[in-house]
């Protein structure tokens, strides 16, 4: 990351464990029954539209009670809008750019790897004598293949025995296609709607099923945090729960907007997290391993490129989070950002391209893709949806998104926001050369040959 960070005083959160410091300081093996277990909760395709983040019409008692019982992060982001490269990212603790992980579900079975001595960090863990477990929908959609073994098990059933462990536990609930929730449905004329996009009712009905997912997703998180309770397992679990990347819509998912890049992010860790906590500090998801890592008193891995960003050593917020696109699906595509609490800088290498590129899994998937195009095509779009339609797009976006939360109005050529543009390109600039970002280079054309023959 750039250097320039915020160096203003932060408070620490309450000390952990005296035998996780033991451990961090000499043998992982020592007393291992006193280090946490950590659980992952991930839920596909999320934004933050939960109760506890005051959105209506939802029902999600389970993650209220969550946030209730640890600390809640408003400003919790991805580094990529789309599941493969935002996993890549987050299971190794480097952006997907700096590994060469980056173009959307590349390198599935071409033996392509890490570089060295970068692996998954439930290798670190491990070291250190966790116990690994992937339970439940058992989704990793890396794109690399790690030359260590990720997991020990796939069997909830061996959590109880196996202490302390790492366990990474799934929900596709929020990924399309949508369904309905017969016990709490949602009624399409409630739902209050983006500008982006078209007041219409497929519009109203697409993201009424999304919210309805939300409450089946809360469900389903609240049988596992049971099922954690009835093992008597959840007085010493740190428990994440965070979406892998923003919501499945139209603009958001594969966009670098914060639909498709902010998630929730809800921490439960008992006796060291003050309950109901609220934390408005920017948080990448990059910073999730070596957080874990610190929290079990494993070492520092240096080559992760993120922060701890709980508990005793906790470091200081950074100025800036960042994140990418690179190509979705057959859509060639990259597009980088850089965000502040207050502003958002987006770099378009593409600007002769349309936002809507062909790309078949949207024109399947998501009713409101074709509907822009129908309602473009009537001339019957208000401005801000326009935008997404245009025939192509400017170099540079910027955003003052205490004003703009949607992000429509782009300051980029506004004389006022000269000095902001210019600190936010060059803080993106220095990033791509300090990550050694990879997208520089383009795909080889047999690769994106190959992902336009699977679209088909």
């Amino acid at each position: 990351m750039p250097n320039d960070l915020n160096r203003r005083d932060f408070v620490k959160n309450a000390t952990v464990a005296a035998t996780a410091a033991t451990v961090a300081c000499g043998r992982a093996e020592e007393q291992p029954a006193q280090r946490p277990n950590i659980l992952w909760l991930i839920s596909e395709d999320t934004g933050p539209e939960l109760g506890c983040y005051g959105y209506p019409l939802v029902h999600t008692p389970n993650l209220d009670r969550l946030a209730a019982e640890g600390v809640r992060f408003t400003s919790a982001f991805t580094n990529a809008p789309v599941c493969s490269a935002s996993r890549s990212s987050f299971m190794t603790g480097r952006y997907c750019t700096s590994i060469g992980a980056h173009n959307h579900r590349s390198h599935r079975g071409d033996g392509f790897g890490l570089p060295e001595g970068v692996h998954v960090f439930t290798k670190y863990l491990r070291d250190a004598g966790y116990f690994t477990c992937l339970p439940g929908a058992k989704k990793t959609d890396w794109n690399f293949t790690d030359s260590e073994k990720p997991y020990d098990s796939n069997d909830w059933a061996d959590l109880k025995t196996h202490q302390p462990f790492f366990a990474q536990y799934g929900f596709g609930e929020t990924h399309r296609t949508f369904k309905h929730c017969p016990g709490h449905p949602v009624d399409p004329a409630k739902v209050t709607l983006p500008p982006y996009y078209p007041d219409h009712p497929i519009t109203r009905q697409d993201w009424a099923l999304y919210l309805e997912d939300i409450n089946v997703l809360d469900q389903k998180i609240g049988a596992v945090l049971q099922k954690l309770e009835d093992d008597g397992l959840a007085d010493n679990t740190v428990v994440f729960y965070f979406g892998d990347h923003g919501r499945c819509h139209v603009r958001d998912k594969q966009f670098l907007y914060d639909g498709g890049i902010r998630v929730p992010l809800l921490i439960r860790w008992p006796g060291q997290v003050q309950p109901g906590t609220v934390d408005d500090e920017l948080v990448s998801a990059l910073d999730f391993a070596p957080t874990c890592l610190d929290v079990a008193g494993a070492p520092a891995q240096k080559h992760m490129q993120g922060r701890v960003f709980l508990g005793a050593h906790k470091q200081p917020e950074p100025r800036y989070v960042f994140a990418t696109r690179d190509r979705c699906d057959e859509t060639v595509d990259r597009i980088r950002c850089v965000r502040d609490h207050r502003y958002k800088y987006l770099r378009n290498f593409l600007p002769d391209r349309p936002y809507m590129q062909p790309n078949a899994y949207k024109a399947r998937q998501y009713p409101v893709w074709n509907l822009l195009k129908e309602l473009h095509a009537a001339g019957k779009l208000t401005p801000e949806q326009e935008l997404f339609v245009a025939d192509h797009r400017p170099p540079e976006e910027l955003f003052d998104l205490r004003t703009d939360p949607w992000e429509v109005n782009n300051l980029a050529a506004d004389p006022a926001h000269q000095d902001v543009l210019q600190r936010m390109r060059a803080a993106l600039e220095a990033w791509i050369v300090d990550t050694d970002d990879q997208g520089r280079f383009p795909e080889s054309a047999e690769a994106v040959a190959a992902a336009q023959e699977k679209a088909r």
